[in-house]
C-alpha cells in the first residue's frame, strides 16, 4: 500500500467514523430521556455529520474518480466502510449510549489532538476546528458517565453492564494496522502506542471516579471495521440513511 492509498484509507476512516455515529445519535431525536439531552445528542451529531463531511470532501479529492463527499456517504455499501465497529452498535439503554460516546469521544479527542499537528496541512486545520468540538463531546460523556456510575444502585448497574457490552469493541479503537503506521510514520496520524495510553489512562480514571470497572486490556476483542468488516447492524444503519438517495439518484434540491 502506497502512502497515498494510505492516506485516502485514513481519511475515509476519519469521516465513517463519525457519520456513522452521528447517525446513531440523529436517532435518538424524539427519544432521549429528556429535552436537555435530546439537544446535547442532536448537536453532537450535527458536529461530527459536519467534520465527517471536511474529511470526505478531502478524500475525494485524493481519490479522484468523479465522487463527491455525498457519493461517498451515499452510494457505498457496508464492506466499503471503514467505521470502527464501536460506533455501529444501536443505542439500546442509554447507558449504552453515553458508554458508547465516551469510549469513542477518548479516542477522538486524542486523536485529533494528535492530528491538529500534523504534517499534511489540510488535516491539522479541520482537525484544529474539530477538536474544540471534540473537547465539548468528551467533557459531556464523561460527566454522563461518572453521574451514572456513581448515582443511584439502578444507574450504577445499568452503567456497568454498559461498559460490560461494549467493552469488546474497545480494542480496534487503540490496536493500529499498516495504515495507522503510515500515517505515523509520515507525520501525519498519532503515535500508536501513545494513543492507547492515553486512552486507557482516561478511560481508567473516569471509570475510577464513577465506580465502575473496565474491562481486561488482554479481553477478547472484535476487530474489523478498519477492514470493511462490519456487523450486521450497519446494513441495518446504511439501509435508512441511504435510503433517499439510493431511491431517487437524480433528484435535486430547489
Amino acid at each position: 500500500m502506497t502512502q497515498q492509498q494510505a492516506l485516502q484509507e485514513y481519511l475515509l476512516r476519519l469521516a465513517d467514523s463519525d457519520i456513522i455515529l452521528g447517525q446513531r445519535l440523529s436517532e435518538l431525536v424524539g427519544k432521549a430521556p429528556a429535552l436537555e439531552e435530546e439537544l446535547a445528542s442532536t448537536n453532537v451529531a450535527l458536529d461530527l455529520i459536519g467534520q465527517a463531511r471536511n474529511w470526505y470532501e478531502y478524500a475525494a479529492e485524493l481519490i479522484n474518480d468523479g465522487r463527491d463527499a455525498d457519493n461517498l456517504v451515499f452510494l457505498r455499501d457496508a464492506h466499503e466502510y471503514r467505521n470502527l465497529l464501536m460506533v455501529e452498535q444501536p443505542n439500546e439503554d442509554y447507558a449504552v449510549t453515553i458508554a458508547r460516546q465516551f469510549f469513542f469521544d477518548v479516542w477522538h479527542y486524542f486523536t485529533l489532538k494528535a492530528l491538529v499537528n500534523a504534517s499534511d496541512e489540510r488535516i491539522a486545520t479541520i482537525a484544529a476546528k474539530a477538536i474544540k468540538e471534540a473537547t465539548y463531546h468528551l467533557r459531556r460523556s464523561s460527566e454522563w458517565v461518572k453521574r451514572m456510575g456513581d448515582g443511584t444502585e439502578e444507574s450504577h448497574r445499568r452503567m456497568q453492564d454498559a461498559f460490560d457490552i461494549l467493552w469488546r469493541f474497545t480494542g480496534e479503537l487503540i490496536t493500529p494496522d499498516e495504515v495507522d503506521h503510515a500515517m505515523f510514520k509520515a507525520g501525519i496520524g498519532p503515535d500508536p502506542e501513545q494513543l492507547k495510553q492515553d486512552w486507557l489512562g482516561m478511560v481508567r480514571e473516569v471509570a475510577a471516579q464513577a465506580t465502575v470497572t473496565p474491562g481486561a486490556e488482554d479481553a477478547w476483542m472484535y476487530m474489523g471495521g478498519k477492514r470493511g468488516e462490519h456487523t450486521e447492524h450497519l446494513g441495518h444503519l446504511l439501509a435508512v440513511m441511504q435510503f433517499l438517495p439510493r431511491a431517487y439518484p437524480d433528484a435535486t434540491t430547489w
